[in-house]
């Protein structure tokens, strides 16, 4: 019987266990360890903050949907992993100590890097996290006059929730009556096919972002906030009284400075989401340093290739599925506005693009069909 051991409970680690459990049924130990019991639905943390949703619209209870598919849950911290040895070692949650394995899957997503961003903690909101994205709320629940910026930072890789939120501030302040009071302006060092992977979308994104009266400036690479401002590399400063910026992404702090992670922190994998040069190891989602966006999609379709392909090495079969790193998504605009892309990042293949409401129900849609299928 072989100790399989997952660390995170993002989409990529849950759809690993899952898979592997369907694969493998009770012939072997399947274990994921979450720093937190509650699977929260990430994409839906923008309609989330502009009251759309409840808590409980877009989480669920981690631990018992496991135990319903023979996975032992364990909520813990990782503090670190001797690869040598084949075990983690967890600082604190249900189990503090050395936990043995012979599979490894990592999963333990990306560090928000806000200490490269002066005064980010004090004065900048975000979106990435309940709390977060309940305290942004509270602040454009009290904005009905002046500007707003919205920004990406330098390393950020997750623009999608910058063109929601403007669009979700726009359609507020329109519905408000305020509109004419208030200006939006989205800031980012690059462009917007380079926010996107290389995909060509500045067009109909431009045409949304006209239409619903929101600026957007790139090459502002924002280096610093303050309580009404936030400055960029170069010294430009737009003044504010309501931001919500994307920070820098980066490796999770535990693998930092390990032989199996990139200058920037994350785990470096082939196509077959294997670790490099170590046995036995997978990584899938935002840990690992493959280019572009870091997305839900991308870690789902990861957590697939990882368990097929660990099955495949138990069993003593060749490893023979292979990831594509091909990004789909929808920015939702809550309308006719709404924009479906897809494009495949390893090739020149061109963006799929299509626009129209369908696109913004269809990401509602897969909201509820996860936590369904999950829950």
């Amino acid at each position: 019987m072989a100790k399989i051991l997952i660390v995170g409970g993002g989409f990529g680690g849950v759809v690993a266990a899952e898979s592997l459990a369907k694969k493998l049924g009770r012939d072997h130990e399947i274990t994921l360890v979450s720093r937190s019991s509650k699977f929260l639905f990430s994409p839906a943390l923008v309609r989330f903050a502009f009251g759309k949703y409840q808590v409980e619209d877009i989480s669920f209870d981690l631990r018992q949907a496991l135990l319903d598919r023979r996975i032992r849950f364990v909520e813990g911290e990782i503090a670190r992993i001797n690869h040598r040895k084949r075990h983690v070692k967890f600082a604190r949650g249900d189990f503090v100590g050395e936990m043995p394995y012979d599979f490894l899957v990592l999963a333990p997503g990306r560090r928000l890097a806000t200490e490269q961003i002066n005064g980010f903690f004090e004065h900048a909101d975000h979106l990435l996290g309940l709390d977060a994205a309940k305290k942004f709320g509270d602040a454009v629940r009290g904005f009905h006059q002046g500007h707003a910026v919205i920004g990406h930072c330098p390393g950020a890789r997750l623009p999608i929730p910058v063109f929601e939120t403007a669009f979700a501030l726009a359609r507020l302040v329109e519905r408000r009556g305020e509109r004419d009071r208030c200006a939006i302006t989205i800031v980012s060092n690059e462009t917007p096919d380079e926010m996107f992977g290389g995909a060509a979308v500045s067009e109909a994104l431009g045409d949304v972002l006209k239409s619903h009266r929101v600026e957007f400036v790139s090459n502002f690479a924002i280096t610093e906030v303050t309580a009404n401002s936030v400055i960029a590399s170069d010294g430009r400063k737009l003044d504010c009284n309501l931001r919500m910026l994307v920070p820098p992404f980066r490796g999770p702090s535990a693998l930092l400075g390990r032989e199996i992670t990139d200058d920037e922190g994350y785990v470096r994998v082939d196509t077959t989401m294997r670790v490099s040069n170590i046995e036995q190891t997978y990584a899938v989602g935002d840990c690992v340093n493959f280019d572009g966006p870091k997305l839900g999609h991308m870690a789902v379709r990861q957590g697939g290739v990882a368990a097929e392909n660990l099955v495949a090495e138990i069993e003593g079969r060749a490893l023979s599925a292979s990831y594509d790193h091909e990004m789909m998504l929808v920015v939702d605009a809550a309308g006719q506005d709404s924009i479906f892309m897809r494009k495949d990042l390893w090739t020149d293949d061109p963006t799929d693009i299509k626009i129209g409401k369908f696109w913004a129900w269809a990401k509602r849609m897969e909201k509820r069909y996860w936590k369904a299928k999950h829950a």
